[in-house]
């Protein structure tokens, strides 16, 4: 699967705001956002001075900010919508349980992590475990009642040091816990719409791909 490896500052201009894909660097350092607050490249500026945008672009950029913000490719995203969309439930709700339940998410969401993106990475290297079963798939889904923890040789890895000890680390959500010394967490429930911060609009989404 194709995945952007560009500068990631670019992602958050295009989307008119801060999507904190950098971690503890989203705080520390002058995002360019706050420079040139407007879509990268030539007509930047003018897609800047636009005044109305037309109901299918404000529905598009709402997708692709949850994308980029869960650091998923178009077919994976769309993969995770039609699920959402065949089980019980509203089914933009659903979509954000089930990319709030990646474990990738969950890995950045317990603070092992400064971003998704590392998050990512610490799970494909082999450095989480799930229910003591080591698992190296970023999507792989946790339910209610699994057990993740760093794997006894990865506790004292410097990343996963640097981001417990960091300061804006994430507050940890009221679905999960953690036991931080011994580096080990638990889905305590299935999240519902209000325990997800996030501040997007799903129906948007929905409507979007309901056309």
């Amino acid at each position: 699967m194709a995945r952007y490896t560009g500068p990631v500052c670019k992602l958050c201009r295009r989307e008119g705001g801060k999507l904190f894909l950098k971690g503890q660097k989203c705080y520390t350092e002058k995002c360019p956002i706050e420079r040139r607050a407007y879509p990268p490249g030539q007509h930047g500026p003018a897609q800047q001075r636009r005044r109305k945008q037309s109901g299918y672009a404000v529905q598009l950029r709402e997708k692709q900010k949850v994308k980029r913000i869960y650091g998923l490719g178009e077919r994976q995203f769309r993969s995770l919508f039609e699920h959402a969309n065949h089980v019980p439930g509203v089914t933009g709700e659903n979509l954000l349980i089930a990319l709030e339940s990646r474990l990738d998410n969950i890995v950045f969401r317990m603070g092992f992590a400064q971003s998704r993106s590392q998050a990512r990475q610490i799970v494909r290297h082999r450095h989480i475990e799930v229910n003591g079963r080591s698992v190296d798939v970023p999507s792989f889904r946790v339910t209610a009642g699994d057990e993740i923890a760093v794997r006894p040789k990865s506790k004292s890895l410097l990343p996963i040091e640097a981001a417990l000890e960091a300061r804006t680390r994430p507050t940890l959500l009221d679905w999960l816990a953690l036991d931080e010394k011994q580096r080990v967490g638990r889905m305590v429930r299935t999240p519902t719409r209000a325990d997800i911060p996030l501040p997007v609009q799903e129906q948007l989404i929905v409507e979007l791909y309901s056309k």
